[in-house]
């Protein structure tokens, strides 16, 4: 048999097939412009590189990112943002792949901000979404953006919120915040998002247990997840529970009141009401003006907490503060000054021109 391998000798030529002149091209970076209109255009590539820079800490990608989101900030807007969030082993992911099934299915653009905890040896995303949700990161009406916490506030991503502006600019109207579970995160995820969704598993009271009251007060729905065959029955009973309790909370700035519902995202059951009361929640606070106040009120929020956080990481980054620090520290703990002296010579420190 002979063989289909064989050896060039040197000098012979080569075969055809193969193109000598051939050369890698360099790819071409994208210009803020070309980032825009592809991004106003749907494209889901360049939409994923400009999210890629957002998150990036790197200077040049931070002020190319914040270029691309003030260019987009004028097509955003145009969606309604629902927080979900839950106990881990509530099925938040089984949830999300249900209800983004149904909210396509009626000819709305989903995109989907998963926000998963944070590799301490990559520092990566663990849990990967889009693995966890198959047949709706098939779907040509859908973008999953799995992104790691990191170290912000609660394991919510930082650049969360100009995530969200370039989904809503690529023409994404539904846009579903996922988040790591109840916690700290569930502040910082309320305040970015229209309808904020707690997802609870059967069971009486118990599943009280663990979850702040701040957390049930701040939901615009419960929704008991896994309410099917003998969870169905304790899924009701929880159902009745917590609609009697939410009318003990106060009064809402949204004059809505909250309420508790079943569904099972495995049978895909009361998936349909839920999206129909999410609906009506929309309507209602545009109705009353609470919506866009909201947004006002959000984006307000945002400007003060990163005015925050960039003073915090310019002060733990200057040179002065950071070769006295130790030595500061070293004295509050031994007694020698107060913390509050401590701070002001640091903070002098830093203000020193």
């Amino acid at each position: 048999m002979k063989s289909h391998l064989s050896i060039q000798k040197g000098g012979e030529k080569l075969p055809e097939t193969i193109n000598r002149s051939f050369k890698r091209k360099k790819r071409q970076a994208l210009s803020v412009e070309d980032f825009v209109e592809a991004i106003l255009n749907g494209d889901r590539i360049v939409l994923s590189q400009a999210i890629t820079l957002v998150e990036s800490n790197k200077a040049e990608h931070q002020t190319k990112a914040q270029q691309i989101v003030n260019a987009c900030l004028p097509h955003s807007g145009k969606s309604i943002r629902v927080g979900i969030t839950g106990t881990p082993g509530v099925g938040k992911s089984t949830f999300v792949e249900s209800m983004g099934q149904h909210v396509t299915s009626l000819g709305r653009q989903l995109a989907v901000l998963a926000i998963d905890p944070t590799s301490q040896i990559s520092h990566g995303s663990i849990l990967g979404d889009k693995t966890r949700m198959e047949n709706l990161s098939n779907n040509p009406n859908a973008f999953i953006r799995p992104s790691a916490a990191g170290e912000s506030l609660g394991g919510v991503a930082r650049k969360t919120r100009e995530t969200i502006i370039l989904c809503e600019a690529a023409g994404y109207d539904v846009i579903f915040v996922e988040t790591v579970g109840v916690g700290q995160s569930e502040v910082a995820v309320h305040s970015m998002v229209d309808f904020f969704l707690l997802l609870l598993l059967p069971g009486g009271g118990d599943e009280l247990q663990g979850i702040k009251r701040g957390v049930v007060e701040m939901a615009d729905m419960i929704a008991i997840n896994k309410a099917d065959g003998d969870n169905l029955a304790k899924a009701k009973e929880s159902r009745k529970a917590y609609r009697n309790g939410l009318h003990m909370f106060p009064p809402k700035n949204s004059n809505w009141t909250a309420t508790a519902m079943t569904c099972s995202a495995l049978k895909n059951t009361g998936i349909k009401e839920i999206w129909q009361t999410i609906q009506q929640y929309e309507q209602f606070t545009k109705k009353n003006d609470y919506f866009e106040d909201n947004r006002q009120h959000q984006a307000q929020y945002w400007l003060n907490e990163t005015i925050r956080n960039e003073l915090k990481a310019r002060f733990e980054t200057h040179n002065e503060v950071k070769n006295h620090f130790q030595t500061i520290q070293s004295r509050v703990q031994n007694g020698e000054i107060t913390p509050f002296i401590g701070a002001e010579r640091l903070m002098e420190l830093f203000l020193k021109k």
